[in-house]
């Protein structure tokens, strides 16, 4: 195909509102998480304040590093992808625009009601029913958006990046509606409409697939187009992504009560959970395998381009995390790791090293394009990437070694049957790896501001891109 320009616009206008909001969400959601970890390793910071203790900003960290800075994330890369690869503009700027202003809203009410208390105590899913529902609308809206840009895409082919953002979209939609089926009974308090194991298996079915939709197929949909444009070549295997995204597809939704083993859910479902994380080893890798392959002929690209090293380090901790997370779900393995620190490394090095990390390097591809500017500063982004990269190693390193010493001391029994360890003397063991996991978590978070200075330097004075959205015309 060749490329003749045509009178219409890509929308930018909502791609850099959301890429701006991806950098200063980041940098507020990060410093809450380095806070609460700087009162688990010196419980005095609590300051006796009950809306700035551990437990009420702990869901606050959750919800802004998840939702604030991976959702807008994922909104600003998915508008942009879908566009370029559709050849046509956003379907409805309006509509568009409210999924902006109101995930902006979302944010700030739940800034507000997590210090305040006000929570429906779901792992993933606190917000309070009046803001679930307008989370609602505007996941309604953005699939309106999405789906009616591809109805009107010029070309026949739907790119694969554009399955994996499809069937994010449409899943965390079902996900949260169904999950947050509760009974109002006040302004800002609600009853779940489930009770007992069944509230805890719809739960961990929304819990799990929230970070197997939203923080992983989503993600791998910035994987499937950053990484070929910034290394400047084809998927590695065309025919292998999409066998990835129909196999992560059908598996990972299956995986949710592996987080609930040794409880009262019945057993079949406990083993059921174990057997599909095991199966989902495949897909996962497969789509790993393709992510960093595609770099094959173009190996000298990672000495010198900073930005390939933040999207195939992502990669790379993507193979790790979904190693792990199948090998955690193995009932065996999961009595010693389960309620430890160990949980808490799994998931940072898929939040930080996966998660983080590719957005941040579709961040630095994206917002110089949008403003038409080059990088103020390429060493800054290479600074960038090995402070972030000691910062998670730190932190990961601290909780797997962490958690296995919890796990082994809670399991510690004497001769006579009685406990080896109180559970006072495992605290005390955790503090120097708390003070480590705090270190990790700043320096991730300096690597932040200094993102944050780079593209603010970048776009300064800069005026908006404007790109013509081209004809695609059949040879």
């Amino acid at each position: 195909m060749s490329d003749l320009a045509s009178s219409e616009q890509y929308n930018y206008k909502v791609v850099r509102q959301f890429a701006i909001m991806t950098i200063v969400w980041g940098i507020i959601g990060m410093a809450v998480g380095v806070t609460i970890a700087a009162q688990l390793a010196w419980p005095v910071l609590n300051f006796d304040l009950p809306w700035f203790s551990f437990g009420r900003l702990r869901p606050l960290h959750t919800n802004a590093v998840i939702f604030a800075f991976g959702g807008s994330a994922l909104f600003a890369t998915s508008y942009y992808v879908v566009q370029r690869t559709c050849y046509t503009s956003l379907f409805s700027p309006r509509l568009a625009s409210f999924t902006f202003w109101g995930w902006q809203a979302i944010i700030l009410a739940a800034i507000i009601t997590l210090p305040l208390g006000y929570t429906s105590s779901k792992e993933y899913a606190e917000l309070e029913w009046p803001i679930d529902l307008l989370i609602g609308a505007v996941w309604v809206s953005y699939a309106v958006v999405f789906f009616g840009t591809i109805v009107k895409r010029k070309v026949k082919h739907i790119y694969v990046a554009n399955w994996f953002y499809g069937g994010f979209i449409i899943t965390v939609a079902v996900l949260h509606i169904f999950n947050s089926m509760a009974l109002p009974v006040g302004p800002l308090k609600s009853y779940s409409m489930y009770s007992g194991v069944q509230d805890a298996m719809i739960q961990w079915w929304y819990g799990h697939n929230a970070v197997g939709f939203f923080l992983t197929a989503g993600f791998l949909g910035i994987m499937y187009y950053f990484i070929p444009k910034q290394a400047n070549r084809p998927v590695y295997s065309y025919r292998l992504s999409v066998v990835h995204f129909w196999a992560l597809s059908f598996t990972y939704i299956w995986a949710g009560p592996h987080h609930l083993h040794f409880t009262a859910l019945p057993d079949w479902t406990q083993s059921l959970g174990m057997v599909m994380s095991l199966i989902l080893l495949a897909p996962s890798w497969g789509g790993m395998i393709n992510g960093i392959m595609t770099l094959s002929g173009s190996w000298e690209k990672l000495r010198s381009d900073p930005i390939l090293k933040f999207l195939i380090v992502s990669v790379s901790f993507y193979g790790m995390s979904t190693f792990e997370g199948p090998m955690m779900a193995i009932k065996t393995v999961n009595a010693l790791s389960h309620y430890t620190d160990w949980t808490i490394g799994h998931v940072h090095s898929g939040a930080l090293g996966w998660v983080a990390f590719i957005s941040i390097g579709s961040m630095y591809y994206l917002i110089p394009r949008l403003f038409n500017r080059e990088i103020y500063n390429t060493k800054l982004v290479e600074t960038h990437f090995w402070i972030a990269t000691i910062g998670v190693v730190l932190y990961i390193a601290a909780m797997w070694i962490s958690g296995v010493m919890q796990g082994l001391m809670w399991r510690a029994i004497n001769d006579d049957g009685t406990l080896t360890y109180s559970f006072v003397e495992s605290v005390s063991a955790m503090h120097p790896f708390y003070v480590i996991r705090f270190l990790g978590g700043a320096l991730f978070l300096t690597g932040m501001v200094i993102m944050a200075y780079n593209l603010a330097k970048t776009i300064a004075g800069a005026k908006p891109a404007v790109a013509e959205v081209p004809v695609p015309v059949a040879h």
